[in-house]
């Protein structure tokens, strides 16, 4: 996974020159889905997700592709890290035991149904490994680093692709979907937040998702998330012991994002941010997170997951499904 700090460092004039329109772009959507959002009070993350996904085509121009990813992935990294400023270890021991187990079990569960789906469907077992990977923990980032330790196979580069498009879209659908569906079932702010944690694919989606519901759903979702996360490293190594193969386990680390997230978390238990400073923090974050989805909507193109084969959708779609079943069976716990 690629992280925020190195890119920072090289924000070089000219490196700035060429994300400018990209990043203008995507700061004038989440101006225009702000204000949309203040005068008929729907979410500004639907706002933006859904004004970004409007202007897809621009995904395709040259001057804008550059900008749009730095949004889309190292402002939004750097978002989430700053949420760490608003949450404390309070409010975490307010989660219990319950989500960390919910998190171990179905993370490991739903790569093994991966496996088990990619056999059904005449798929070999490593894109069933790919695919409950990128569904068990971050999304995108999961399937390129799984993808980096995998043995390495003509069919590799083209069932990556595959992957990363199915898991942004099925994530875009499901931030719309899942917290009515939480919501209609009966759950509490803060159970949304964390069944939303734990099913929806990117971290993108989970803190738009999260937000949209409430300020306490869009914190417990995003530490819940980040509680995926986490496992990345452990289970990238896992796979590549698996898989027998040592290329690209060099490149294995924790994420920046969340080492920035778990810093901030401490700092403000033991107050060592001001509540002005941390209030500041926030709203800083707020933004760069409403960039980073309107960057997310511009590269989404849905169409583009349902022409990659039907066989390769069938194994995507049922792991989500089995995730998001899981959970609900596991809710108890939290």
């Amino acid at each position: 996974m690629s992280t925020f700090l190195p890119a920072i460092r090289l924000l070089q004039p000219d490196r700035l020159k060429g994300l400018a329109p990209g990043v203008m772009l995507a700061v004038l959507i989440a101006l225009a889905a702000t204000f949309l959002s203040e005068h008929y009070g729907a979410p500004v993350m639907l706002f933006a997700l859904l004004l970004g996904m409007a202007f897809h085509f621009l995904w395709d121009e040259p001057r804008c592709a550059a900008g749009i990813d730095f949004a889309s992935k190292t402002l939004l990294r750097l978002g989430v890290g700053l949420l760490g400023a608003r949450i404390t270890f309070e409010k975490i021991g307010a989660l219990g035991f319950g989500p960390i187990l919910l998190v171990l079990v179905s993370v490991t569960a739903t790569i093994g149904f991966g496996l088990l789906m990619a056999r059904l469907f005449r798929r070999h077992w490593t894109f069933g490994m790919l695919t409950g990977g990128a569904v068990a923990i971050c999304g995108a980032s999961a399937a390129l680093a799984i993808s980096a330790v995998l043995p390495n196979r003509p069919e590799r580069e083209k069932d990556t692709l595959f992957t990363v498009i199915a898991v942004t879209g099925l994530s875009t659908i499901a931030m719309i979907a899942y917290p009515i569906l939480f919501t209609a079932l009966g759950f509490d702010d803060r159970e949304i937040g964390v069944m939303i944690g734990a099913t929806i694919h990117d971290v993108a989606q989970v803190v738009g998702a999260g937000y949209a519901v409430s300020e306490e759903a869009g914190d417990t979702a995003t530490f819940v998330k980040l509680l995926r996360v986490a496992l990345l490293p452990v289970v990238v190594i896992s796979i590549m012991l698996f898989a027998r193969r040592g290329e690209g386990a060099k490149g294995v680390s924790l994420p920046s994002f969340v080492v920035l997230f778990a810093a901030l978390v401490v700092a403000n238990s033991v107050g060592a941010i001001p509540a002005v400073a941390a209030a500041a923090l926030s709203e800083i974050s707020r933004w760069l997170l409403v960039v980073a989805i309107s960057a997310l909507g511009m590269k989404t193109a849905l169409k583009e997951m349902f022409a990659l084969g039907a066989g390769h959708i069938n194994v995507v779609v049922s792991i989500t499904l089995f995730l998001m079943a899981l959970a609900l069976g596991l809710s108890v716990l939290v």
